[in-house]
């Protein structure tokens, strides 16, 4: 892994490029690729800046990634510049209490204040904080780049960015006000009192922002038709600024293995985050109703969050013997995963994309999911390449996953079908170019503004 190991207290230098007036027509770009958490087991746009930046950097490019913790992995020839948060939410200590130590030799403090009031007033300030100290760094070396591009931090400092004359592109993956909104549903479904529903509120907050400055921002990467009219209807973003350009799969790594035997009875799901929209609630009920009939167990990819609901849920199911949790898994274990089980399942209320569908797909893993979002436009028609259900109906998620594991003919059609889907469809080279093609077209739009300004400056002189 590429690694600038410089902290926000000491920034690395600028590179030794002398500045120039970009062009579209560039065979290569200096791309400041901004990430504000970044490391792939926080979910799906770690593995999506992974990725891209490697792709990118293969076709001739210069991608360094502003990343605040936790780190992402990175490829040979992507720099990692590491913005340093306080970083209050890891996954060993969250809302933690920084201590003297780690306070010394920081280079803002105003903003490292900022960051831990929003913490004590259960906000949740990394959009926000991330992008001012991302700001200040890409002032200080003003030469270095020809765009910045911004994976859905969208902070007032990405805004503030625009106004010191950078190109900014963005990708928006799916509006967050959606998580919002199921979260608030799911807490008022389950007797939440007043207070956990201010505090849900307030963690949300920084959504106000994300859409003030997402409406600024005059191209945007979104990954499906269904996110992009979603971001239009809840966001208020103008449908000419969306462009979809669907994310891809590692189809070399995420492959079938003909070593590996499948478990029989296994089913296997993905969630990077343990929220009412990832839809563990009902695909656990859906468990419980399946070993009714035969035997099964479940593997979960992702970790319990605390205070998760799915601890007494498992005990009142009576499904502790069956299920079991693994995370923070290598690719190469996760890719035997899949290849071990009989059926994954992406039981998700909604999905902007879905990389979990694509992975098992590429694995050639039978899969089960729900209409959810944009999760048709990844898996194509039912029976093609996946069998899909209701978003929330445990009962049609257990008999879809029954019909699967039953039917050794049925494994073996979806299993070919989701291969070719996404050989056909779903590749990080696609994705890469599909981006690249809207950074060329941002750099165009800003050339002819400009040229326009001057002509105009040339009638007003005349």
């Amino acid at each position: 892994m590429a690694d600038s190991t410089s902290g926000e207290g000491s920034m690395p230098g600028p590179r030794s490029v002398s500045h120039r007036q970009v062009s579209s027509c560039d065979a290569s770009l200096r791309v400041a690729w901004l990430v504000y958490r970044g490391n792939p087991h926080s979910g799906g746009q770690g593995v999506y800046t992974r990725y891209l930046a490697r792709e990118l950097t293969s076709m001739g490019h210069v991608v360094d990634v502003l990343s605040g913790q936790p780190y992402p992995v990175l490829d040979d020839g992507v720099r990692l510049i590491k913005v340093a948060s306080l970083d209050l939410f890891r996954s060993d200590d969250p809302w933690h209490i920084p201590r003297l130590h780690e306070l010394r030799g920081r280079k803002y403090p105003a903003i490292d204040a900022l960051e831990f009031a929003h913490m004590c007033t259960s906000g949740f300030p990394e959009p926000l904080t991330f992008s001012l100290r991302a700001r200040r760094y890409l002032q200080q070396n003003r030469t270095d780049y020809d765009l910045v591009h911004d994976n859905q931090c969208f902070g007032y400092g990405v805004a503030g960015m625009q106004r010191d004359g950078w190109a900014v592109a963005a990708t928006l993956h799916h509006p967050i006000t959606v998580d919002r909104d199921l979260e608030m549903a799911d807490a008022k479904a389950h007797g939440a009192g007043l207070k956990r529903r201010f505090s849900l509120n307030r963690w949300y907050g920084f959504l106000g922002m994300q859409i003030k400055v997402a409406r600024s921002i005059p191209r945007i990467v979104t990954v499906s038709e269904s996110s992009k009219r979603d971001i239009v209807d809840q966001m208020g973003v103008p449908a000419e600024a969306l462009h979809v350009v669907p994310v891809g799969v590692d189809h070399q790594r995420f492959r079938p293995l003909a070593h590996v035997t499948r478990a029989p009875h296994r089913v296997m799901t993905t969630a990077s985050a343990d929220v009412p929209l990832k839809g563990l609630r009902p695909l656990l009920e859906a468990i419980a109703k399946v070993r009714t009939e035969r035997p099964v167990e479940l593997l979960i990819i992702g970790k319990k969050r605390e205070g998760s609901i799915l601890p007494a849920l498992l005990d009142r199911l009576g499904l502790n013997d069956i299920v079991t949790f693994v995370s923070a898994v290598s690719d190469e274990r996760i890719v035997e995963l899949y290849n071990e089980a009989t059926v994954a399942v992406v039981p998700s209320l909604y999905e902007g994309f879905s990389l979990p569908a694509i992975e098992a797909m590429a694995c050639g893993t039978p899969l089960v999911t729900t209409l959810g979002g944009a999760l048709p436009e990844v898996v194509g028609s039912d029976g093609t390449a996946a069998l899909t259900v209701a978003p929330g109906d445990a009962e049609q998620l257990a008999q879809a996953i029954g019909r699967v594991l039953d039917s050794p003919e049925l494994q073996a059609r979806l299993s070919a079908g989701g291969r070719a889907r996404v050989l056909n469809r779903f590749t990080w080279r696609v994705s890469a170019e599909g981006t690249l093609e809207q950074w060329r077209l941002l750099l165009e739009d800003r050339e002819r503004d400009a040229h326009d300004r001057a002509r105009g400056a040339n009638r007003v002189g005349v």
